[in-house]
């Protein structure tokens, strides 16, 4: 599991997202969309249209690093959100990879 520290920010995508897409998409989406910065070393939270995947994209000294989860059963329950992404905290990241509504 990622060890979290407490400067750092956790955004999640409130609309499904292409999970054929790699670093660069993703990083794409978190700068040109988001406009967030990627480098930043905060987490980017991304989850697919069936909800059965999700993948975390973080800078992690020096290079991009991606934290992949599929379900083999169920669907991730995602928090009501609204705009083009939520703010979450170390908590609700682990209890949303966890599978806990």
């Amino acid at each position: 599991m990622l060890t979290i520290p407490s400067t750092t920010r956790i955004y999640l995508a409130s609309q499904p997202v292409d999970m054929r897409k790699g670093f660069d998409g993703l990083s794409a989406i978190v700068a040109e969309v988001w406009k967030k910065d990627p480098l930043s070393g905060h987490l980017f939270v991304f989850v697919g249209k069936r909800r059965d995947r999700v993948k975390v994209l973080f800078w992690d000294q020096g290079g991009y690093a991606l934290y992949y989860k599929r379900l083999e059963r169920g669907r991730f329950q995602m928090p009501n959100t609204s705009g083009r992404h939520v703010s979450l905290d170390a908590a609700q990241l682990s209890m949303l990879l966890g599978g806990i509504d």
